[in-house]
């Protein structure tokens, strides 16, 4: 009775996990562009006391982004269970903790943007953004279409869910640093995914009991 119970709550805990991992990770990647605007190549973010702050609170988010997403990602394989096929899971498993491990370690390297002078924080910027915009997206990119891919198999997702998810994960893929802000498409897709789940998680709503 307890393990029904828990297989029972899994989508509601994947769905809360993705809407938190959305709203964390998005509010960090709006505040380092807006802080940031020029990207790899802009002036130094250390002359100003307000962008030194809005970079050191999307600091502060990652890592708790980072476990929600890693609980997001377990509970969605959970979800699937025995019928999700073994190779495309390793890809989805592989992708999803690269790609936390990818965002961490460009969080640790913006670091040096805000406590480094010189030489070291000239290279701590670059070397962040082609972490975030160029590794970790693409590992965002194949964890999406992997997730795209199980969803439709298993036929737990929308059609146009699944749409979404591959047109998504090829922008991720193809675009990369060269579209600004396409970071952003990524936390929008886990939070359109998240919502579908929780949605279909309510309950139906009870009928009127029938006169005797």
């Amino acid at each position: 009775m307890q393990r029904k119970h828990e297989r029972l709550a899994t989508p509601w805990a994947a769905g809360l996990a993705g809407v938190v991992f959305a709203v964390l990770m998005g509010t960090a990647i709006v505040l380092v562009r807006i802080a940031l605007p020029g990207g790899a190549g802009g002036d130094d973010v250390t002359a100003d006391a307000g962008r030194r702050t809005a970079v050191r609170t999307a600091l502060e988010l990652v890592p708790f982004a980072g476990i929600a997403f890693l609980w997001f990602m377990g509970a969605m394989r959970q979800q699937a269970g025995e019928a999700e096929d073994k190779f495309v899971s390793t890809v989805f498993l592989g992708s999803g903790l690269v790609f936390v491990a990818t965002l961490f370690g460009a969080a640790a390297a913006a670091w040096t943007v805000l406590d480094g002078s010189g030489q070291g924080a000239s290279f701590g910027r670059p070397f962040t953004y082609a972490l975030l915009t160029t590794y970790a997206m693409r590992m965002a990119a194949v964890f999406v279409i992997t997730t795209s891919t199980i969803g439709r198999r298993l036929g737990v997702l929308p059609r146009p869910l699944v749409v979404l998810g591959y047109l998504a994960g090829l922008t991720l893929l193809v675009a990369g640093a060269d579209l600004p802000w396409s970071e952003l498409v990524f936390p929008a897709w886990v939070l359109v995914l998240s919502l579908n789940i929780l949605r279909g998680r309510r309950p139906a709503p009870s009928l009127p009991a029938a006169s005797a």
